[in-house]
């Protein structure tokens, strides 16, 4: 597929590609865990490691029935709109939780690695053989561009493989492509105030509060009137 999205300056193309690369770094990495490694706990209360990659799997892997179904006429909501409250409310989330919990059940640690790479080259796959200017319905029901929808799977696949990474005591391998893209969304493609010293992954890290900020850090984020996208906000 060929196209262009509409946030952040962002193609498909590249949005493709940060999905691809990220998927990939995840994959490889999780090759090399045992099962004792994914009984670790996550700061994704109360997931471990192994329930946490099934939530990322199915994730990763959602577009293929998005783009086997009727796709709606227009698109009615962009990727920052999709990570907006309702997503999570409180029954949300406790379906979210029970459902990783529930899918890590069903295999065990090499098989679930290799089938999150199953997923993702088959939702890319997916992409595409998908027309230029598909719409597609999520399961929460929204109406997206399929660039757009992408968009957020680059941020479920980076986001979480700094959670993953955290749990395995590893040094994050968010990669340069899908740091982009999430630095965009969360930025809406404004600057990030230089006196912050953040790199994109700092930037992402801090937004999504899984570094807190320092009292000097908000002063500056103030004074700037420097605003990121507030997941669930």
């Amino acid at each position: 597929m060929r196209g262009s999205g509409n946030g952040g300056g962002r193609t498909v193309e590249s949005v493709r590609t940060a999905f691809r690369d990220e998927c990939e770094r995840l994959g490889e990495v999780l090759r090399g865990v045992d099962e004792a490694d994914l009984d670790r706990p996550t700061d994704c209360r109360p997931w471990t490691v192994r329930e946490l990659l099934a939530h990322v799997r199915t994730g990763a892997g959602r577009l293929v029935d998005m783009l086997a179904a009727p796709g709606p006429p227009r698109a009615q909501v962009d990727a920052a709109g999709y990570f907006g409250a309702a997503k999570f409310a409180p029954t949300v989330d406790a379906a979210r939780i029970d459902s990783g919990r529930r899918e890590a059940r069903e295999l065990d640690g090499p098989a679930l690695v290799a089938d999150f790479d199953r997923a993702w080259r088959a939702a890319l796959d997916a992409v595409d053989a998908a027309p230029q200017d598909r719409v597609v319905r999520t399961r929460h029901g929204d109406a997206m561009a399929l660039g757009e929808f992408l968009r957020t799977r680059v941020v479920e696949a980076g986001v979480h493989g700094l959670d993953l990474a955290a749990a395995l005591d590893r040094r994050p391998w968010l990669t340069p492509t899908a740091a982009a893209v999430v630095a965009d969304l969360l930025t809406g493609g404004r600057a990030v105030p230089s006196a912050l010293g953040w790199d994109r992954l700092m930037l992402i890290r801090k937004a999504t509060g899984r570094v807190g900020l320092t009292d000097r850090e908000r002063a500056v984020v103030d004074d700037a009137g420097f605003r990121w996208l507030s997941f669930g906000g």
